[in-house]
C-alpha cells in the first residue's frame, strides 16, 4: 500500500529496553531521595545551631506572625521563634523547626490565628526563584545572627558543610 508506513520493531524498543529504562527511572529516583535527605539532616544541623546561638547571643524570640498568599492579610499564631529573613516569611521557632509563613487567607485564620506548619528546611533558600533571589541557608541565619542581638563581638562558626 503506498503511503502507508508500517511500524518495525527494534531491539531497543523491546521488553527489555523497557525494563532497563523502568530501573534507571528507579535509580535515578532513589539517588535524588538520598540527596535530598542528606541535604535536610545538614540544614536541620544548621538551624540547631542557630537556635543555641541566638540564645547564646540572648536575641529574644518573639510572637511571629503569618501572611496570607497574597500578602494582604496578616495573621496571629501560637508560634514564638526568630525571623530569619528581611521579609519575615521565613522563621525558625523556638524548638527548632523552620516555619514558611505564608498562610491561605481565611475569615478562620482571621479570627482565631493561623497555624503554619513546619516544613523541611532548604540548604539554599530561595532555589529555583529568580536570579538573585537564592542564598544559602547558612549565609541566611548568620546574617541574622550579625543583625540583632546585644553580642556580636564574637561569632561561633556554623557547623561544617
Amino acid at each position: 500500500m503506498p503511503g502507508r508506513t508500517v511500524g518495525v520493531v527494534r531491539a531497543e524498543n523491546g521488553p527489555d529496553w523497557r525494563e532497563q529504562r523502568r530501573r534507571a527511572v528507579a535509580a535515578h529516583a532513589a539517588a535524588d531521595e538520598r540527596r535530598r535527605a542528606s541535604e535536610q539532616v545538614a540544614a536541620a544541623e544548621l538551624v540547631a545551631w542557630f537556635v543555641t546561638e541566638a540564645r547564646r547571643r540572648g536575641i529574644p524570640p518573639e510572637r511571629l506572625t503569618a501572611r496570607s498568599y497574597d500578602g494582604r492579610g496578616r495573621y496571629r499564631t501560637r508560634l514564638r521563634g526568630w525571623y530569619v529573613d528581611r521579609a519575615r516569611s521565613r522563621a525558625i521557632d523556638v524548638d527548632g523547626r523552620f516555619h514558611l509563613l505564608t498562610v491561605p487567607g481565611s475569615l478562620r485564620a482571621r479570627l482565631f490565628g493561623a497555624d503554619p506548619q513546619p516544613s523541611p528546611p532548604p540548604l539554599v533558600v530561595g532555589a529555583g526563584g529568580r536570579d538573585g533571589e537564592s542564598m544559602p541557608l547558612r549565609t541566611m541565619l548568620s546574617r541574622r545572627l550579625t543583625d540583632d542581638g546585644p553580642d556580636t563581638t564574637t561569632v561561633a562558626a556554623p557547623p561544617p558543610a
